[in-house]
């Protein structure tokens, strides 16, 4: 994408909880429950964390953007500030897929046209970001997470592929922590 397009980017954001929903709905907990080691999430943390970040991060800060003057001012997010609690893994599937959803309408409902991707707002640790950028962002903050889904439950089956180790990339890619 040589260029950030509405449309195309609205594409992923929509698919990312039927992604998540086809690969983990009915997992057993062995599978959801388990994260790379201590500071980092299980794909029951990280699907709990995207709903928390669709209800106050996205659109919260889409709107500082399109409703200021000049330049929208932005509220800190905590990304851990989500509680993944004993709510079933379905359950969330479900409540992202809602949120997600709501989201989309509220982008819809703005009506808004490649120009306003230039509109600005400052975010509280990296200064000033256009719509643009956090558009791409949201989306790359999906695919970061599938990834970081894919490589959490493949980290299952690390020590047990014998010799194709060395040729399942995401075996090689460190866990990241959550910081």
């Amino acid at each position: 994408m040589t260029n950030v397009d509405i449309d195309r980017s609205v594409a992923v954001l929509a698919r990312t909880p039927l992604a998540l929903d086809a690969l983990l709905r009915d997992l057993p907990t062995e599978w959801t429950a388990v994260n790379e080691g201590p500071g980092t999430w299980s794909t029951s943390d990280i699907v709990s964390h995207l709903v928390h970040a669709d209800r106050t991060n996205w659109m919260p800060r889409v709107r500082a953007i399109v409703q200021a003057d000049a330049v929208g001012e932005f509220e800190p997010f905590d990304r851990y500030a989500f509680d993944a609690g004993t709510t079933p893994l379905g359950d969330r599937l479900t409540e992202f897929g809602r949120v997600r959803a709501a989201s989309l309408d509220q982008w819809r409902a703005l009506r808004l046209q490649p120009g306003d991707l230039a509109r600005r707002g400052h975010h509280p640790a990296l200064g000033i970001v256009t719509l643009s950028q956090l558009l791409a962002t949201w989306v790359a903050h999906d695919l970061t997470h599938l990834h970081q889904i894919s490589r959490v439950l493949a980290h299952q089956c690390r020590d047990h592929v014998g010799p194709w180790r060395s040729y399942l990339g995401v075996l090689h890619c460190g866990a990241h922590g959550t910081t």
